[in-house]
């Protein structure tokens, strides 16, 4: 089925024409294999209208890849892979077929993302005194100064972003480090939107980056592939990192492999994991309920544990360098963004958080209302708010317990 990473053959070229044809009219059809209810013509709408003023992408359109009119029946179908039944759930639907539920997941949330959290969607280790922009990119630097070691000096590095979102870490880590960042995406919408993105950011480094000596400014390019099976030879990168991205994966092991596998021998991976903690206790309903949030809000299979986490590592074939939960030692809660601790009004940077806040997505929603009820928002818009919200409400009350780290950080080293 499309969006689930099956091998298929590939049609001839005459094959392929005929397929492209819409019977008796001889249009090109603009669906492609991945797209699910998605088409390229919505997507190409969808990538180029955006407004961060409104969380629904733009007025009278989609979301990601889907057309206004698809919007309901994927929010129908994502709903199915989470059913949860007091405390109990169905993994295995999750697991068998992670690239389309994630596919879809991302195709709905993506618009929601960006306007409450521009580029980068992940939180972030931070200092008290510290905005939240100045720690995401603190903690995207954290992360690029772990797998430096392993590169060569005087040249441009080759490095892959696992799950690279709309390309805002790599962006990032690509003009910090002086590397050539390849960051990989499962999702076509994501992908068109990190393309659009770098286009207009790079515009003006276009000339500094010709001019600059090896290893002072670094570029970023996109492709669209399965990370469970990335189109890569094997030993193409000097390192690798991820960040939030591989808890989408049906099975840890597998996706480190994976990654063990592009990378040349002595290239270090660094990771940001999505972890429970030990705090976390399967035999509470709050915890299993929490967890359920997590993993509907976040498009996730099956949330895994630290250790559960670092054996796969292990077993996948990396030497362990370092490992540590960064939330531990974190100032700040890292949920402070969706939870400011001490009140809206405390200050500048707590006010900016409204929109990521409860009392900011409670907006969001209402706004999400007004607009599907005027027809301006496509059916279906307020229950992925809904959804989203119910993902918060479980991010909050992990972190809050401790139960819960969106940045247990591994690095491993692929041995010689």
């Amino acid at each position: 089925k499309k969006g689930e990473g099956a091998k298929r053959k590939r049609p001839g070229p005459k094959e392929a024409k005929a397929k492209a044809k819409v019977k008796g009219k001889g249009k090109r059809n603009p669906t492609k294999e991945g797209d699910g209810l998605g088409n390229a013509d919505a997507r190409a709408q969808n990538a180029s209208s955006f407004s961060s003023i409104l969380p629904t992408g733009g007025f009278n359109l989609g979301l990601g890849s889907l057309a206004k009119s698809k919007v309901g029946a994927s929010v129908s179908a994502y709903e199915d892979y989470h059913k949860f039944d007091g405390g109990k759930e169905t993994k295995e639907a999750k697991k068998a077929r992670y690239a389309d539920m994630v596919n879809k997941y991302y195709d709905l949330a993506t618009s929601f993302y960006e306007y409450a959290w521009g580029d980068c969607f992940h939180f972030a280790h931070r200092l008290r005194g510290e905005t939240l922009r100045e720690s995401i990119k603190r903690h995207e630097h954290f992360l690029a100064m772990k797998f430096s070691p392993c590169l060569q000096n005087g040249k441009r590095a080759k490095v892959l972003d696992v799950g690279c979102g709309i390309g805002g870490p790599a962006r990032e880590i690509s003009a910090f480090s002086g590397v050539n960042v390849v960051g990989l995406n499962n999702n076509s919408y994501q992908v068109q939107r990190a393309n659009k993105i770098t286009s207009e950011k790079r515009k003006s480094a276009k000339a500094a980056y010709k001019k600059a000596p090896a290893s002072v400014l670094g570029s970023c390019e996109f492709v669209k592939g399965d990370f469970m099976k990335m189109p890569f030879d094997d030993n193409t990168f000097d390192a690798a990192y991820a960040i939030e991205a591989t808890c989408h994966s049906p099975v840890a092991e597998d996706i480190y492999k994976e990654i063990l596998r592009v990378v040349k021998p002595g290239g270090l991976v660094a990771i940001y994991e999505w972890c429970l903690t030990d705090k976390y206790n399967s035999k509470k309903a709050e915890h299993r309920l929490l967890k359920h949030q997590i993993e509907i809000g976040n498009g996730l299979p099956d949330i895994r544990t630290t250790k559960a986490c670092k054996a796969a590592m292990i077993k996948a074939g990396f030497e362990m360098v370092e490992d540590v939960d960064l939330a531990e030692c974190s100032p700040v809660p890292w949920y402070e963004p969706l939870y400011p601790s001490s009140g809206y009004f405390a200050s500048l940077e707590a006010l900016s958080a409204f929109k990521t806040s409860p009392l900011g997505a409670s907006v969001t929603h209402s706004f999400c209302w007004l607009l599907e009820a005027l027809k301006l928002a496509p059916e279906g818009t307020t229950r992925v708010s809904g959804v989203l919200r119910e993902g918060a409400v479980g991010l909050i009350e992990g972190g809050k317990l401790n139960a819960f780290t969106p940045m247990y950080f591994m690095l491993g080293r692929k041995p010689n």
